[in-house]
């Protein structure tokens, strides 16, 4: 069975964007992740995805592409909700010793709660 994944329009690729969206306001802070918006540019009126996990906050490789797969799902079964900007989730915190399950269901609970509040209170 294949694994849904975004679409390339909902993705950030190019460095400009993120820099962009980084300088950007900061919507959310929370135990793991950072998310910070801009206004999208003028050819894209939907909401799009980046992501920093740096390798210095989760060193291992099955870590930082587990989490990026939680975050990328949690902004797929959102996207439609959120108002037309670029948003980029970044890791700032190091990643506690916990198994890999239990870092996933911590890492949803956190982007959810941050894209919940995002569909409600845009602004």
């Amino acid at each position: 069975m294949p694994r849904a994944t975004l679409p390339p329009e909902a993705r950030m690729h190019r460095p400009s964007e993120f820099a962009a969206a980084l300088k950007g306001r900061r919507l959310a802070r929370g135990a793991f992740f950072m998310i910070t918006c801009a206004a999208a540019g003028p050819e894209s009126g939907r909401a799009r995805l980046g992501m920093v996990i740096a390798k210095r906050h989760a060193a291992r490789a099955a870590t930082r592409n587990a989490i990026k797969r939680v975050i990328r799902e949690a902004f797929r079964a959102r996207r439609h909700g959120l108002p037309p900007a670029d948003y980029v989730v970044r890791l700032h915190a190091r990643v506690p010793d916990l198994s890999l399950t239990a870092l996933k269901h911590a890492a949803r609970a956190e982007v959810d709660t941050h894209f919940a509040r995002l569909v409600r209170c845009p602004s």
